[in-house]
C-alpha cells in the first residue's frame, strides 16, 4: 500500500501501528527452536548461527549433561550428538539443516523428531573448508524406529 508523504504526516500513531503490523508480524514470525548444548560446545554454537541464519529464533540453554534432557526426549542413544533442541513437539538431534527442520514442521509427520548421529563434517556447525561427509537426516518414530528423511 502506498501512501503519500502529506496523508502520512496525517495518520495517528493507532493507525501507523496498523499500517506496519504485516511487517512487525513477520519479524516476529520467526520460529523459536530451544537448544540445549554444553557450554563447551563450539560446533554447537555453529550451529546455532545457521538456524538464526535461517529464520529461526534460537533460545539456548547450557547443561553440564544432556542426558536427562535426551532421555526425556525420547532421544535414543545410538542417534545422540553433541546437542539436542525442541521445535513444534519434536526433537532435533546433532546437526540438522535448517532445511530439514523446516521441512520437518511443515509436513508434521508422527514422530518423536529428527537425527543427525554423531558429527559429520560439512553438515551445519561442522564445516571444515570444502570437505564433506555424506550423511543423513533421520525422522525417529516412536520406539525409535528410524527412516531416511533426507540425504546429504
Amino acid at each position: 500500500m502506498m501512501i503519500d508523504r502529506r496523508t502520512l504526516l496525517k495518520l495517528t500513531p493507532a493507525v501507523l501501528l496498523v499500517l506496519a503490523a504485516p511487517s512487525l508480524a513477520f519479524q516476529r514470525g520467526r520460529t523459536a527452536i530451544q537448544v540445549h548444548k554444553t557450554p563447551w560446545c563450539g560446533c554447537c554454537s555453529s550451529w546455532v548461527a545457521h538456524l538464526r541464519a535461517n529464520g529461526f529464533q534460537p533460545v539456548v540453554a547450557e547443561h553440564e549433561s544432556l542426558d536427562p534432557i535426551a532421555q526425556r526426549l525420547g532421544v535414543p542413544d545410538r542417534l545422540r550428538s553433541c546437542h539436542t533442541a525442541q521445535v513444534g513437539g519434536y526433537f532435533i538431534e546433532g546437526h540438522v539443516p535448517a532445511a530439514d527442520i523446516m521441512r520437518l514442521l511443515a509436513q508434521r509427520p508422527a514422530a518423536l523428531g529428527l537425527a543427525v548421529p554423531g558429527m559429520p563434517v560439512g553438515s551445519p556447525g561442522m564445516e571444515q573448508g570444502g570437505r564433506r561427509q555424506p550423511y543423513q537426516t533421520l525422522l525417529v518414530g516412536r520406539g525409535g524406529a528410524t527412516r531416511v528423511f533426507a540425504q546429504h
